[in-house]
């Protein structure tokens, strides 16, 4: 038996979907009239506290998102194995997102949108993508999806993760002790990383200190699609308000939704977009998952399984 436990969500149309896709298999919704011990597969997104309770007989636990660190700290979270959805049209959205701001933020966008408000005739030649590099933090499924569809726009590019990445064209770096290197020729800086206790906050004051200065006009950029837990945004609003970021891009926040009182909402140059950079898709997502559970009844190894001491 497949469970649903869905927030903030169009729950119903996920069961209804799941239930053609998977049928007769049963497929049940919280609220229903059914036997806990017998769901062997729960469909999680942002589970309540009692989310897991009777569910003796449990074999997975399926993830809506690409990201799990809000799963993993539920407080009674089952030691069963954790599937991520790992899904091309989710990356895709992803990358859409990112190459939209890179490429917003390396024409400078900000002075333009500024000298038309002022009716300011004041002609700037941005440097050329050649000139300009752009560092990726985290090379998963969804960073080496993003380097993918930047490379043939001319970027310089470079990558920063746990481990090494070897990835054609681009210049890759690794851990605590090759960061400072990776920042330093970086212009933009996209955010990409999982959320583990490593990287939270890592976009803050120090980090923005040592981004490349002088190749764009303004300063260096920020973009932040992944955690609202990656980033400090008071270190945001003072970078942006002392010139050590000449721009920012965020998606996601501390708090969601970003606070009426949120200092950000009116800051000129930072792009905010309501935590929108990438959806889970319906009908993909039901593709992908109404797969594995067939393959895994059917006795195949899961796949896309969460390693929990890394937290992705």
């Amino acid at each position: 038996m497949l469970l649903l436990h869905l927030s903030d969500v169009n729950e119903a149309s996920w069961a209804r979907q799941f239930a053609e896709a998977l049928a007769p298999y049963p497929v049940v919704r919280r609220g229903d009239d059914f036997d806990p011990s017998r769901v062997r597969y729960i469909f999680a997104w942002k589970p309540k506290a009692d989310a897991f309770e009777g569910l003796d007989g449990l074999e997975a636990i399926l993830s809506l998102g690409a990201g799990v660190d809000a799963l993993l700290k539920h407080p009674h979270l089952p030691a069963q194995p954790i599937v991520r959805f790992v899904d091309a049209d989710l990356s895709q959205r992803m990358s859409d997102y990112v190459v939209a701001h890179v490429t917003m933020h390396h024409r400078n966008f900000s002075r333009f949108q500024a000298d038309q408000q002022a009716r300011r005739w004041q002609q700037y030649y941005p440097p050329a993508a050649s000139q300009t590099t752009v560092g990726i933090m985290g090379m998963g499924v969804l960073g080496q999806d993003a380097v993918q569809r930047l490379k043939p726009l001319g970027f310089e590019l470079r990558s920063w993760s746990r481990t090494t990445k070897s990835i054609e064209g681009v210049t890759g770096f690794a851990g605590p002790e090759q960061f400072d290197d990776f920042l330093a020729g970086t212009d933009i800086l996209v955010n990409l990383l999982p959320l583990t206790p490593q990287t939270s906050g890592i976009l803050n004051a120090q980090t923005f200190g040592k981004l490349r200065r002088g190749r764009l006009a303004g300063g260096p950029v920020i973009i932040n699609a992944a955690r609202g837990g990656h980033q400090r945004e008071a270190d945001i609003v003072t970078a942006l308000a002392d010139g050590t970021l000449g721009a920012a891009s965020l998606d996601v926040f501390e708090v969601e939704p970003l606070p009426q009182d949120s200092p950000l909402w009116a800051i000129q140059n930072c792009y905010i977009t309501p935590h929108i950079a990438a959806i889970s898709n319906e009908a993909a997502g039901v593709r992908y998952f109404s797969a594995i559970i067939r393959d895994h009844e059917a006795g195949k190894p899961l796949i896309n399984v969460v390693d929990r001491a890394r937290g992705y």
